[in-house]
């Protein structure tokens, strides 16, 4: 079973830096991409950023510019780097991660708590 573990949320001033990491472990081969979801109290669920295998990435419009997406060396790690954010970055961040070749599956994060005051 794949297990994915966050941590790196808290809270943060308007215009202030955080930086969320997200491990997977267990047993499992081909990491086909890695990324984040959001959500906000009332709102859906909505994709913040990815990053493929060969590390192609992908933002949000309202992410770009000030949010980086990154994996670590083992590339079982993906990092989300958030810089100036905004009243409006504040959701419980997922993480995910799809894996697999014939058959892919979607994995998740338990979810960690990101609020930003102004």
């Amino acid at each position: 079973q794949v297990q994915l573990v966050e941590s790196g949320g808290g809270l943060v001033q308007t215009g202030g830096s955080l930086r969320l990491s997200c491990t997977a472990s267990g047993r499992f081969f081909n990491i086909i991409d890695m990324g984040w979801y959001r959500q906000a109290p009332g709102r859906e669920r909505e994709s913040v950023a990815l990053i493929t295998r060969d590390d192609t990435s992908n933002y949000a419009d309202s992410v770009k510019g000030r949010f980086i997406i990154s994996r670590g060396t083992t590339k079982t790690t993906v990092y989300l780097q958030m810089n100036g954010v905004k009243p409006e970055d504040t959701a419980v961040y997922y993480c995910y991660a799809r894996i697999g070749t014939l058959r892919i599956n979607t994995y998740w994060g338990q979810g960690t708590q990101v609020t930003v005051s102004s």
